[in-house]
């Protein structure tokens, strides 16, 4: 099962038109801050942590990047310790992260064989149509490439949804109901 997974804009097999569609949708710091990773990753802890030029909105804790949805939800996790994410540190947890999601892969996840050839199992996909940190737009191509991926789009919601009252219970109906 994946919830929200980060889409590397540079990944062969996608469709251009959409992959620029998205990507030029996303905020120009967000932008630059993925072309670091991608071209010069040997620059993303300084890119993100320089002053001159606006770094990542996720670790700028900008606000803009989250949805309606997503803003309801935040007193639900107030309660959480924010050092408990980030307790490798900030490079470990974070830069890594950009560099390795947005980074050159060496092949593409469109081009994997099916792991299950006599469909004994699937991968479900979960996302929402307006999360602002990860394109939904993309999601489906993916899924229509590799037909072991069984996608789930969520109307209205945004990359918090996981944490909306009664989603847990809603994917793991739909996991336990495959297939009856």
């Amino acid at each position: 099962m994946l919830l929200n997974p980060v889409v590397n804009y540079w990944w062969s097999g996608l469709p251009a038109n959409l992959t620029n569609e998205a990507f030029y949708q996303l905020k120009l710091q967000d932008q630059w801050t993925y072309r670091v990773a991608h071209y010069a990753p040997w620059l993303t802890y300084w890119w993100n942590t320089q002053q001159w030029f606006p770094s990542s909105s996720v670790i700028a804790g900008n606000e803009d990047i989250l949805s309606l949805q997503d803003i309801e939800i935040l007193p639900k996790l107030a309660y959480r310790e924010s050092f408990v994410v980030r307790q490798q540190g900030e490079y470990e947890t974070v830069h890594r992260d950009l560099n390795f999601a947005f980074g050159s892969w060496e092949f593409s996840p469109l081009d994997l064989e099916n792991p299950f050839p006599n469909n004994e199992g699937s991968v479900h996909l979960w996302q929402g149509d307006e999360d602002l940190m990860v394109a939904a737009k993309l999601q489906p191509c993916i899924a229509q490439k590799l037909p072991w991926i069984h996608y789930h789009e969520l109307q209205g919601a945004g990359h918090g949804f996981p944490y909306v009252d009664g989603m847990a219970d809603t994917i793991i109906k739909s996991l336990l109901l495959q297939g009856k």
